[in-house]
Protein backbone atom coordinates (compact mmCIF):
# COMPACT_ATOMS: atom_id res chain seq x y z
CA UNK A 1 0.00 0.00 0.00
CA UNK A 2 1.64 3.40 -0.93
CA UNK A 3 1.02 6.60 1.04
CA UNK A 4 1.01 9.91 -0.96
CA UNK A 5 1.54 13.16 0.89
CA UNK A 6 -1.08 16.24 -0.08
CA UNK A 7 -0.39 19.65 1.12
CA UNK A 8 -3.06 21.11 2.85
CA UNK A 9 -5.11 24.09 1.73
CA UNK A 10 -3.79 27.33 3.57
CA UNK A 11 -5.77 28.09 6.62
CA UNK A 12 -6.94 24.26 6.96
CA UNK A 13 -6.65 23.18 10.86
CA UNK A 14 -6.37 19.49 12.06
CA UNK A 15 -8.61 20.68 15.65
CA UNK A 16 -12.25 20.57 15.36
CA UNK A 17 -14.06 23.68 15.21
CA UNK A 18 -15.51 24.71 18.62
CA UNK A 19 -19.54 24.34 18.59
CA UNK A 20 -21.88 26.68 19.41
CA UNK A 21 -22.40 25.54 23.03
CA UNK A 22 -18.31 25.66 23.58
CA UNK A 23 -17.99 28.83 22.54
CA UNK A 24 -20.98 30.03 24.76
CA UNK A 25 -19.94 28.42 27.91
CA UNK A 26 -16.47 29.65 27.23
CA UNK A 27 -17.60 33.26 26.99
CA UNK A 28 -20.00 33.43 29.78
CA UNK A 29 -17.35 32.21 31.84
CA UNK A 30 -14.68 34.29 30.88
CA UNK A 31 -18.06 37.05 31.45
CA UNK A 32 -17.86 35.88 35.10
CA UNK A 33 -14.58 36.25 35.73
CA UNK A 34 -14.56 40.29 34.58
CA UNK A 35 -17.67 40.60 36.63
CA UNK A 36 -15.96 38.71 39.42
CA UNK A 37 -12.46 41.07 39.65
CA UNK A 38 -14.71 43.90 38.85
CA UNK A 39 -16.84 43.86 41.97
CA UNK A 40 -13.79 42.79 44.37
CA UNK A 41 -11.53 45.54 42.89
CA UNK A 42 -15.04 47.89 43.59
CA UNK A 43 -15.56 46.81 47.07
CA UNK A 44 -11.34 45.72 48.06
CA UNK A 45 -9.71 49.46 46.63
CA UNK A 46 -11.63 52.42 48.63
CA UNK A 47 -11.25 49.85 52.12
CA UNK A 48 -7.49 49.35 51.53
CA UNK A 49 -7.14 52.84 50.42
CA UNK A 50 -8.65 53.86 53.28
CA UNK A 51 -6.35 51.54 55.24
CA UNK A 52 -3.45 52.84 53.90
CA UNK A 53 -4.47 56.48 53.67
CA UNK A 54 -6.70 57.82 56.28
CA UNK A 55 -6.92 54.87 58.84
CA UNK A 56 -3.61 55.48 60.25
CA UNK A 57 -4.11 59.61 60.56
CA UNK A 58 -7.13 58.40 62.95
CA UNK A 59 -5.91 55.57 65.04
CA UNK A 60 -2.62 57.53 66.24
CA UNK A 61 -4.93 60.86 67.47
CA UNK A 62 -5.03 60.26 71.47
CA UNK A 63 -8.72 61.01 72.72
CA UNK A 64 -8.65 63.99 74.80
CA UNK A 65 -11.70 64.11 76.96
CA UNK A 66 -13.99 66.95 77.70
CA UNK A 67 -14.03 65.94 81.23
CA UNK A 68 -12.05 64.66 83.50
CA UNK A 69 -11.58 61.45 84.30
CA UNK A 70 -12.89 61.65 87.87
CA UNK A 71 -16.26 63.04 85.93
CA UNK A 72 -16.14 61.08 83.00
CA UNK A 73 -14.31 57.69 83.33
CA UNK A 74 -13.96 55.26 80.93
CA UNK A 75 -17.21 52.85 80.62
CA UNK A 76 -16.68 49.65 80.74
CA UNK A 77 -18.55 46.83 78.71
CA UNK A 78 -19.25 44.94 81.96
CA UNK A 79 -21.23 46.87 84.26
CA UNK A 80 -22.89 49.57 81.19
CA UNK A 81 -24.91 49.41 78.17
CA UNK A 82 -22.68 49.60 75.07
CA UNK A 83 -22.83 49.70 71.92
CA UNK A 84 -23.61 46.37 70.05
CA UNK A 85 -20.81 44.86 68.16
CA UNK A 86 -20.93 45.43 64.73
CA UNK A 87 -19.62 43.38 62.09
CA UNK A 88 -20.15 42.88 57.96
CA UNK A 89 -22.88 41.19 57.28
CA UNK A 90 -24.43 41.52 60.51
CA UNK A 91 -28.43 41.08 61.13
CA UNK A 92 -28.53 43.74 63.02
CA UNK A 93 -30.25 47.02 61.36
CA UNK A 94 -27.91 49.82 61.58
CA UNK A 95 -30.03 52.03 58.79
CA UNK A 96 -32.12 52.50 62.85
CA UNK A 97 -30.04 54.66 65.27
CA UNK A 98 -31.71 52.76 68.20
CA UNK A 99 -29.54 49.69 67.20
CA UNK A 100 -26.04 51.35 67.33
CA UNK A 101 -26.43 52.02 71.62
CA UNK A 102 -28.55 48.74 72.38
CA UNK A 103 -29.53 48.55 76.10
CA UNK A 104 -29.03 52.27 76.23
CA UNK A 105 -31.82 53.98 78.70
CA UNK A 106 -33.59 56.76 77.35
CA UNK A 107 -33.00 59.98 79.42
CA UNK A 108 -35.70 60.77 82.12
CA UNK A 109 -36.37 63.64 80.59
CA UNK A 110 -36.41 63.74 77.01
CA UNK A 111 -35.04 66.66 75.06
CA UNK A 112 -37.00 68.76 73.00
CA UNK A 113 -38.62 67.99 69.84
CA UNK A 114 -35.93 69.49 67.05
CA UNK A 115 -35.61 69.14 63.05
CA UNK A 116 -32.45 71.44 61.57
CA UNK A 117 -30.15 71.93 59.02
CA UNK A 118 -26.91 70.45 58.72
CA UNK A 119 -24.09 71.55 56.08
CA UNK A 120 -20.80 70.58 54.48
CA UNK A 121 -19.79 72.70 51.93
CA UNK A 122 -16.49 70.96 51.61
CA UNK A 123 -18.66 67.37 50.76
CA UNK A 124 -21.41 69.46 49.21
CA UNK A 125 -24.21 68.92 52.04
CA UNK A 126 -26.11 71.78 51.83
CA UNK A 127 -29.30 71.80 54.33
CA UNK A 128 -29.44 68.34 55.36
CA UNK A 129 -32.37 67.60 57.49
CA UNK A 130 -31.27 66.80 61.43
CA UNK A 131 -34.28 64.85 63.62
CA UNK A 132 -34.33 64.55 67.23
CA UNK A 133 -38.16 62.50 66.35
CA UNK A 134 -37.12 58.78 65.07
CA UNK A 135 -34.32 56.78 64.38
CA UNK A 136 -34.20 56.18 61.07
CA UNK A 137 -31.69 57.13 59.15
CA UNK A 138 -32.68 56.36 55.86
CA UNK A 139 -34.87 59.43 56.04
CA UNK A 140 -32.69 61.75 57.94
CA UNK A 141 -29.83 62.72 60.16
CA UNK A 142 -30.68 61.61 63.67
CA UNK A 143 -29.91 63.47 66.59
CA UNK A 144 -28.75 61.70 69.93
CA UNK A 145 -31.59 61.82 72.77
CA UNK A 146 -30.66 63.43 75.51
CA UNK A 147 -27.58 65.38 74.03
CA UNK A 148 -27.61 69.40 73.87
CA UNK A 149 -29.42 71.27 70.99
CA UNK A 150 -27.74 73.50 68.95
CA UNK A 151 -26.92 76.64 70.51
CA UNK A 152 -27.22 75.25 73.56
CA UNK A 153 -24.48 74.49 76.14
CA UNK A 154 -23.10 71.13 75.67
CA UNK A 155 -22.70 68.84 73.50
CA UNK A 156 -24.88 67.87 69.59
CA UNK A 157 -24.50 64.33 68.98
CA UNK A 158 -25.59 63.66 65.45
CA UNK A 159 -25.55 60.00 63.72
CA UNK A 160 -25.16 59.54 59.65
CA UNK A 161 -25.24 56.60 57.72
CA UNK A 162 -21.99 55.65 55.25
CA UNK A 163 -21.79 53.26 52.86
CA UNK A 164 -18.47 52.57 50.20
CA UNK A 165 -17.22 56.41 49.00
CA UNK A 166 -18.23 55.75 45.38
CA UNK A 167 -21.71 55.43 46.09
CA UNK A 168 -22.18 58.32 48.14
CA UNK A 169 -24.54 60.76 47.44
CA UNK A 170 -25.19 64.05 49.55
CA UNK A 171 -29.11 63.85 48.46
CA UNK A 172 -29.05 59.93 50.00
CA UNK A 173 -28.89 59.97 53.73
CA UNK A 174 -28.06 56.04 53.33
CA UNK A 175 -24.83 57.81 51.72
CA UNK A 176 -24.70 60.94 53.21
CA UNK A 177 -21.38 60.37 55.79
CA UNK A 178 -19.40 57.84 52.69
CA UNK A 179 -17.04 60.43 52.46
CA UNK A 180 -16.70 61.98 55.84
CA UNK A 181 -13.28 60.44 56.30
CA UNK A 182 -12.08 62.87 54.20
CA UNK A 183 -11.91 66.23 56.53
CA UNK A 184 -9.97 67.68 58.47
CA UNK A 185 -9.36 69.36 61.09
CA UNK A 186 -10.18 72.96 60.94
CA UNK A 187 -12.42 72.35 57.90
CA UNK A 188 -16.45 73.50 59.13
CA UNK A 189 -19.89 72.55 59.82
CA UNK A 190 -22.60 74.66 59.51
CA UNK A 191 -25.59 73.89 61.99
CA UNK A 192 -29.25 76.49 61.09
CA UNK A 193 -31.31 76.07 63.71
CA UNK A 194 -34.61 77.91 64.58
CA UNK A 195 -33.77 80.89 62.25
CA UNK A 196 -30.11 80.88 63.46
CA UNK A 197 -26.70 79.80 61.80
CA UNK A 198 -24.02 77.97 63.90
CA UNK A 199 -20.49 77.43 62.28
CA UNK A 200 -18.14 74.69 64.04
CA UNK A 201 -14.87 74.16 63.53
CA UNK A 202 -13.43 70.58 63.44
CA UNK A 203 -10.66 70.21 65.89
CA UNK A 204 -10.43 66.20 66.31
CA UNK A 205 -10.93 63.04 63.95
CA UNK A 206 -10.57 59.69 65.31
CA UNK A 207 -11.63 55.96 65.63
CA UNK A 208 -13.63 54.64 68.66
CA UNK A 209 -13.87 50.91 69.88
CA UNK A 210 -17.88 49.80 68.89
CA UNK A 211 -18.09 49.75 73.17
CA UNK A 212 -16.76 53.28 73.19
CA UNK A 213 -19.30 55.34 75.12
CA UNK A 214 -17.32 58.69 75.99
CA UNK A 215 -18.38 60.50 72.38
CA UNK A 216 -22.06 60.68 74.32
CA UNK A 217 -20.20 62.69 77.31
CA UNK A 218 -21.51 66.16 78.05
CA UNK A 219 -19.27 69.15 78.92
CA UNK A 220 -21.02 72.51 79.44
CA UNK A 221 -17.79 74.56 79.39
CA UNK A 222 -19.12 75.79 75.12
CA UNK A 223 -21.17 74.56 71.93
CA UNK A 224 -19.87 71.54 70.65
CA UNK A 225 -20.81 68.61 67.92
CA UNK A 226 -20.06 65.09 67.76
CA UNK A 227 -20.36 63.67 64.32
CA UNK A 228 -20.65 59.93 64.25
CA UNK A 229 -20.83 57.00 61.59
CA UNK A 230 -19.61 53.70 60.72
CA UNK A 231 -15.97 52.98 59.47
CA UNK A 232 -13.91 51.72 57.91
CA UNK A 233 -16.74 53.24 54.89
CA UNK A 234 -19.18 50.43 54.14
CA UNK A 235 -18.29 48.16 57.28
CA UNK A 236 -19.90 48.37 60.99
CA UNK A 237 -16.67 47.49 62.43
CA UNK A 238 -15.33 50.93 64.16
CA UNK A 239 -16.79 54.41 65.22
CA UNK A 240 -15.51 57.47 63.20
CA UNK A 241 -15.81 60.53 65.41
CA UNK A 242 -15.58 64.48 64.54
CA UNK A 243 -15.28 66.54 67.24
CA UNK A 244 -15.92 70.14 66.56
CA UNK A 245 -16.94 73.38 68.72
CA UNK A 246 -18.70 77.02 67.70
CA UNK A 247 -16.85 79.74 66.23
Amino acid sequence: MTYRYVKAPPGYSLEMPMNLGKKMRYYFSLILITLGIATFTTVAYPLISYQFTFAPRFQNTSLISPLSPAIAPRVKATDTPTFVDEVVNTSFDYTDASNWFTGVSKPKEAMNYAVYTLSITKLGIDRAIVRSDHTNLKQSLIQYPGTALPGNLGNTVIFGHSVLPQFFNPKNYLTIFSTLHTLRPGDTIEISADGATYTYKISQMYEAAPDDLSPLAQTYSGRYLTLITCTPPGTYLRRLIIKAYVL
